[in-house]
């Protein structure tokens, strides 16, 4: 079992926005959160206003303690507003991803139990489509409401009310957010994350990361997702920084919004730093600022983070996590840099790495999944003991689903993956989700997906399908079939048609095997 080799941090027992916004005051006039296509800005002033205003006028129709709100939107400044607003009365934020077919954000709505919808204009069909048949009866839209929409759908401002002095109290534990992960394997589940985990991630990654009040940072990963959400927007702010949103990416704007705005620090995901090594247009921006980019969501080569690094004179480094860590474990601090190294143990954690087979602990150097115990690991997964169980232990150990190495300084390796999740560009495709989808086609026996190695995304979806006796289909007809029910990061890429699905005598999909076939 290993701890942390870096000294543990203070994990106070309060309610999360009070944590991360406690600058508030002494930094009222320096920009929180800049729009970076426009340059809308938010001080912390006007931040700290608005999510009080927020709370308080949420407390006062009712809304509190326990009850959940859905937030469907891109990376804006008032995300935070309306993060925290809910934080601070009480509630729970379920973050959704917008690129959701309306299927998909209805099922996470009706899982999460959300009473309220929070969204933008250009998203408003699909809240509106998603809402319906579910427990939300109105949806409040961030700026001016779109010309023709329903009498349900108000603005955000209608929300807002007397500003509430402080938090209403909470017990650490409660839960303050509910992303939605697949976990290990498996469909989406809601992870049930708490102000005490959210504060402990925090304190883990800021000051080890090495992050200060002069930073300015750069949100091109979603908020939506825990990564975004905690390590830019909540460490973000916390420090004292400021944040650049950008509402999606494109390659051109985040460059000249590093040069604009003067980055010094970049969280991203690999296919980013793909760019940034290889693509000519890197070359006409001044990204001398940058004094590190920070990659996660999926595994970084270590030469493609010493190209990445010796095109911009910056280390290029990464760490690992997972939704249900909220998401930190593991990080690089400065000047510790080890190529392919996902970094060390955050402080206040543990660590084992286990033989999957037989149960007990790999001595270093030997490759063994990575278990974690610590204040940042989840509560459980939502309406779901038994999905639970399989990843949390009784005795606090989150099985990660990662096979790693520990080196003789205790950085880790990851070197493959006990899960069946597959990660395109650091989204989550679980194969079962699709599994399930594709056999509702009338012409489908049986199917199996399985996460094939690519250089751009890291891994694409490919499908392996039976095709019923006397039945025919196209790859192009079932491929279309799931593109129209689902997110476009989770599209079959690949579709191939096969005799029999190989199983195990229990009837588990032997995945290796279809990576591994020929072809």
């Amino acid at each position: 079992m290993y701890s942390s080799p870096l000294p543990d941090v203070d994990v106070p027992a309060v309610p999360l926005t009070q944590y991360v916004m406690a600058r508030a005051a002494d930094l009222a006039d320096k920009p929180a959160l800049v729009d970076g296509p426009s340059g809308r800005t938010l001080t912390y002033a006007q931040l700290d206003g608005a999510i009080r205003a927020l709370a308080g006028g949420l407390l006062e129709r009712g809304f509190g303690r326990g009850q959940v709100l859905g937030l469907l939107a891109p990376n804006i400044p008032e995300y935070a507003v309306v993060f925290h607003g809910v934080a601070s009365a009480g509630g729970v934020v379920t973050t959704i991803n917008p690129t959701y077919t309306a299927r998909e954000v209805a099922s996470q709505l009706a899982d999460a139990g959300a009473g309220m919808l929070v969204t933008v204009g250009p998203f408003l069909d699909l809240a509106v489509a998603a809402a319906d048949g579910t427990a939300i009866e109105q949806i409040h839209v961030i700026g001016p409401v779109p010309d023709g929409a329903p009498p349900s759908v108000r603005p955000l401002t209608d929300l807002m009310g007397p500003p509430l002095a402080a938090p209403v109290p909470v017990d650490p534990d409660d839960v303050v957010v509910l992303p939605y992960s697949s976990g290990t394997t498996g469909v989406n589940k809601g992870v049930m994350l708490t102000h005490r985990n959210l504060i402990a991630n925090i304190a883990q990654v800021a000051g080890p990361a090495g992050l200060s009040e002069d930073e300015t940072l750069i949100a091109v990963l979603p908020f939506f997702h825990i990564y975004g959400m905690q390590v830019i927007m909540n460490c973000g702010l916390r420090i004292g920084a400021t944040v650049i949103t950008m509402p999606r990416f494109d390659l051109e704007q985040f460059l000249e919004l590093h040069q604009r705005y003067g980055v010094t620090r970049s969280f991203v995901a690999p296919p980013i730093v793909v760019a940034l090594a290889k693509h000519p247009l890197v070359d006409s921006y001044d990204l001398s600022q940058l004094r590190q980019v920070f990659s996660g969501a999926a595994p970084l080569s270590a030469e493609l983070a010493l190209a990445a690094g010796t095109r911009l004179g910056c280390e290029v480094v990464q760490g690992y996590g997972m939704t249900e860590m909220s998401p930190v474990s593991h990080l690089t601090p400065p000047g510790q840099f080890v190529p392919g190294s996902v970094g060390v143990l955050v402080p206040n954690s543990e660590m084992r790495v286990v033989d999957p087979a037989t149960g007990l602990d790999r001595d270093p150097g030997e490759d063994g999944e990575l278990w974690v115990r610590g204040p940042q690991v989840m509560k459980g997964y939502l309406n779901n003991p038994s999905a639970t169980a399989l990843t949390l232990d009784e005795d606090g150990w989150l099985h990660t689903g990662d096979i790693v190495r520990v080196d003789a300084k205790e950085h880790v390796f990851v070197v493959d993956r006990l899960k069946e999740l597959i990660k395109y560009k650091g989204f989550q495709v679980p194969p079962a989700e699709l599994e399930a989808l594709l056999l509702t086609h009338p012409a489908i026996a049986d199917a199996a997906v399985v996460g094939v190695p690519d250089a751009e995304a890291g891994e694409v979806p490919s499908a392996f399908v039976v095709l019923r006796p006397g039945a025919s289909a196209t790859s192009e007809e079932i491929t279309q079939f799931v593109a129209e029910r689902v997110a476009p990061f989770k599209r079959i890429r690949h579709l191939n048609f096969v005799d029999a699905i190989p199983k195990s005598a229990s009837g588990k999909i032997l995945r290796r095997m279809l990576r591994d076939a020929p072809g």
